[in-house]
């Protein structure tokens, strides 16, 4: 499956465990192929009935879910993949446990040398960010646009824009060669969540 489009990662705080299946089968209904699960602070044990709901809308609609962080919990959950992050788990030692089958996505922010070297090592998608403030991460290092373009012309892996994204700035993202963009408190916060989805897949078409 192609890696693209918008990219919905959730958040505890803006959804409940119990409402996120819901919104997630509304979601991917309107075509959106992949979802990241992250959780940084719920026991695992709390989000397993979730997740096992999330892995079947995900077979059912043909859509990825990855797992951030925890290399451990998304083969027990039997997720599709892994993002991780500078401070996580190495991408060598992710790649031992998940297989060749599995997605990896790495965290590169605004270092396109560090992209590089995923690559080179076996990642699957590189993210960059933050591009805009981003409520989830008030504190991320803004990084020009300029690096998608670089990104685009360095790297052979689909690339993924994060931090701040709305749907009224990325189509700016995507011109500059985001192939996906991540998105939290945008789409949470959405009064209607279909409308704010069908906005973001706007931005995709040329």
């Amino acid at each position: 499956m192609k890696l693209g489009g918008l990219y919905p990662i959730n958040d505890s705080s803006l959804i409940s465990y119990e409402a996120l299946p819901d919104a997630l089968e509304l979601i991917f209904h309107y075509g959106v192929s992949m979802f990241q699960l992250r959780e940084k602070d719920l026991g695992r044990n709390d989000i397993i009935p979730c997740c096992k709901r999330i892995r079947e809308l995900c077979d059912e609609y043909g859509a990825l879910f990855l797992v951030d962080d925890d290399v451990d919990f998304a083969l027990f959950v039997n997720a599709d993949g892994v993002h991780i992050g500078e401070h996580d788990v190495s991408i060598e030692e992710a790649r031992s446990k998940l297989g060749i089958q599995k997605i990896i996505g790495v965290s590169c922010y605004g270092d396109l040398n560090r992209a590089v070297q995923m690559q080179r090592k076996g990642a699957d998608y590189v993210a960059f960010g933050s591009f805009f403030p981003s409520s989830t991460k008030p504190l991320a290092n803004r990084v020009n646009q300029t690096v998608l373009m670089n990104a685009k012309e360095m790297l052979d892996i689909p690339v993924c824009a994060i931090g701040g994204i709305k749907d009224t700035n990325a189509r700016e993202l995507i011109d500059h060669g985001a192939d996906m963009v991540a998105v939290i408190s945008d789409l949470w916060n959405a009064q209607d969540l279909g409308e704010k989805v069908k906005k973001y897949k706007r931005c995709f078409i040329d």
